[in-house]
């Protein structure tokens, strides 16, 4: 899925618009475009709806400072979140970033979910824009080790299905937590990443970022393998 980035064959590098969901692939795919390209804002998608098929949802609102800690600018859209409508917004921002800051191509954190990645690039292809899903089809297992060994620095903000629980919530993303997701992905068929939907992240740390998200309050709202860790108060915190 997606084209090559025209930086890698030398050529001017494009300029990119990131969709940024707060989680660990969005930031990842956004520091691997960084690497051939220049990445001029992120694209935030704030829906309405916690189901929605297409959006991150678990504190969508702080992206802002992971914005600001990147120092990249950020486009905040809404949406209502209904089924295959949601897109007619995401077109729509899409088409202010083109206006506003001039992209010319569009980064995604898709890996697995053809749902998703198809539906974006019908999206880039209207507007003749090129897509990027750098970790499409990645080793995961490989991925995730890099993520960490990198300087990533990511939470668990959700979970949605077994054997997840409640005590999963706020976790640190770190090697023993890839232990543990070793043990248990062939018995419940889940995806070391969470893209089947088994969980959802929230970076604080990024190699790219001046600064670091601190967070100082956060709740839970779990019920039946399905729950929430809503982060109340954070500031950004130097390095």
């Amino acid at each position: 899925m997606g084209h090559p980035a025209k930086g890698k064959s030398g050529q001017k590098p494009m300029k990119l618009a990131v969709l940024l969901s707060g989680g660990k692939d969005s930031l990842y795919s956004c520091w691997q475009a960084m690497k051939t390209d220049e990445v001029v804002c992120f694209i935030t998608i704030q829906s309405q709806n916690t189901e929605s098929y297409m959006f991150h949802t678990p504190n969508i609102s702080l992206t802002r400072l992971q914005a600001e800690a990147a120092d990249i600018p950020l486009i905040e859209w809404q949406t209502t979140g209904e089924k295959e409508a949601e897109l007619d917004d995401l077109t729509q921002a899409i088409h202010f970033a083109v206006e506003t800051y001039g992209v010319e191509g569009i980064v995604t954190g898709a890996i697995q979910s053809v749902y998703q990645a198809a539906r974006v690039q019908r999206i880039c292809a209207k507007q003749c824009l090129w897509c990027f899903n750098p970790i499409w089809l990645c080793n995961q297992e490989q991925y995730m080790h890099d993520l960490i060994n990198t300087g990533f620095e990511a939470i668990i903000a959700g979970v949605f299905s077994a054997p997840f629980d409640e005590t999963w919530l706020g976790k640190t993303i770190d090697q023993s937590f890839i232990s543990c997701l070793l043990k248990i992905k062939d018995k419940y068929c889940i995806s070391l990443t969470g893209e089947g939907g088994e969980y959802e992240s929230f970076v604080c740390d990024a190699p790219f970022f001046s600064k670091k998200i601190h967070i100082s309050s956060a709740k839970t709202d779990y019920h039946n393998h399905n729950g929430r860790y809503l982060i109340e108060n954070a500031e950004l915190v130097r390095k």
